[in-house]
């Protein structure tokens, strides 16, 4: 070992890392224990210095996957590990369209990325471990609709109601298409306590989807 190298050691799948500075053991800690994500801000509350996370880091138990936020190696898959990363510097970024519209069951595609809304003006976060596909919606109507979609270790980020994702459909079909709304409001029409009428109150909030959204429901009801 040298002067001030790091000795790592596995135990039944617990790591063991002792970090020597200057000849003489300082630390003495169970990596198994600490939270599986961390970011460079929460190292006083794990009782780390940087330079002993950065030997966690370089014995490959936590990976990078975002600016300044880690995560266990192995914890989850890599479209939740990026969730995770947002939601921890992004506190509004909700699930919408595509994304939301699977969740709730709505639509048969799978999607490629996820798709994540944030207030209009609100910077986007480079998440590394999987694709976002990031959406500025209004500051006035951004939270109708918001609930939350739970993610590992009690963690959660923002996700949109089945009625305000078909809303957000109609609005923006120019983008995705009328069939993709379409098929999610025949879809959403099946299930049973679901409200037109509520489904219409919603929408008020929206008049550039409203029209399109009443005429469909005129036609499928």
């Amino acid at each position: 070992m040298t002067r001030f190298g790091a000795l790592v050691i596995k135990n039944s799948n617990r790591y063991a890392v002792c970090v020597t500075i200057c000849g003489r053991v300082g630390v003495n800690m169970d990596a198994a224990l600490l939270p599986d994500m961390l970011g460079y801000k929460d190292l006083a509350d794990a009782g780390l210095t940087r330079r002993q996370f950065d030997r966690l880091i370089d014995a490959e138990e936590y990976e990078r996957i975002a600016p300044g936020q880690f995560l266990r190696a192995g914890a989850t898959d890599d479209t939740t590990a990026a969730r995770m990363a947002i939601a921890a510097k992004r506190p509004q970024a909700t699930l919408c369209l595509l994304t939301a519209l699977s969740i709730h069951d709505l639509t048969d595609e799978i999607p490629t990325r996820s798709n994540i809304a944030i207030p209009r003006g609100t910077k986007p976060l480079t998440a590394w471990s999987a694709p976002i596909s990031w959406h500025h919606f209004d500051t006035a109507t951004f939270d109708i609709g918001r609930a939350e979609h739970a993610l590992p270790g009690g963690r959660a980020i923002g996700l949109y109601s089945a009625e305000r994702t078909i809303i957000d459909l109609f609005r923006l079909s120019h983008e995705w298409g009328s069939d993709l709304a379409i098929e999610a409001l025949k879809r959403w029409l099946r299930v049973k306590g679901n409200s037109p009428s509520r489904l219409l109150t919603m929408a008020k909030s929206f008049p550039k989807g409203r029209p399109a959204l009443q005429n469909a429901l005129e036609i499928l009801l």
